[in-house]
């Protein structure tokens, strides 16, 4: 099953015809699945109340779209975070008369200047996403599964009979059923009990894939969003960051 993660930085709900309502909080997920193939779209809600909000949606993602309905400061602080995420691979949706050349020079030198201008078209749009993730190459997903695997938890809460649920998007490598997990930034580690991808069960997640996990030897009291779940002995946290100035 492959997975192509959306940020979609446009009006409230905007996402709501793309895909089916998942979990929400400070950034709601939309899920859309054909096959094997899925999409999912996160949109910032609580933003531009909570820069976090932003920050959240457009770093999970792998691709983006921003819907561009006035030149304010909204529309100026979304291509800064986009710049400074990197985020080259991406959409434009001009709305109110707004043109590819009124906002050229506001873009200029970003990575905004590399993104596909398309129509307002939902079903069109819905179609491109999930062509891009059923076309996902097998070498990219070969070279994204080399490696152990991190999990940053975007959500976590406790389930009658099931446990500890963790919510998040496998950053690189891959992780397996049953496999024991550091939890950082604490000293504790969890058992992956079982694994899910879109509601269906399975025995291992890749990078790129959204995943839900159920967990053992930990409660919910000990996580919290940003704390990373891996197998990859070399991610380390810190308190203290060293280095030499460059003046």
């Amino acid at each position: 099953m492959s997975n192509l993660t959306v940020a979609v930085l446009a009006p409230p709900d905007y996402a709501k015809d793309l895909g089916k309502k998942g979990t929400t909080s400070d950034i709601t997920f939309y899920n859309l699945k054909r096959g094997e193939a899925t999409v999912t779209f996160i949109e910032p809600t609580r933003y531009p109340e909570k820069l976090s909000s932003l920050f959240y949606a457009v770093s999970l993602s792998d691709r983006v779209i921003l819907v561009v309905d006035e030149l304010n400061s909204t529309f100026g602080e979304c291509v800064l975070m986009l710049q400074c995420a990197g985020k080259s691979d991406g959409y434009l949706i001009l709305k109110n008369y707004i043109s590819p050349d009124q906002i050229a020079p506001l873009i200029k030198d970003t990575v905004l200047e590399r993104y596909e201008v398309l129509e307002e078209d939902m079903i069109g749009l819905r179609e491109k996403m999930i062509d891009i993730s059923v076309n996902q190459t097998a070498h990219q997903k070969a070279h994204e599964t080399v490696g152990k695997g991190v999990v940053p938890v975007d959500a976590h809460f406790h389930v009658k009979g099931v446990g500890v649920v963790v919510l998040g998007s496998v950053a690189q490598g891959s992780i397996k059923k049953h496999e024991t997990v550091k939890v950082l930034p604490t000293s504790k580690t969890a058992q992956i009990r079982s694994i899910q991808k879109h509601d269906d069960d399975a025995e291992f997640a890749v990078a790129g894939d959204r995943v839900g996990l159920a967990l053992k030897n930990i409660e919910s009291k000990d996580l919290d969003r940003g704390f990373v779940l891996t197998t990859d002995p070399a991610v380390q946290y810190a308190t203290i960051i060293t280095g030499k100035p460059s003046w």
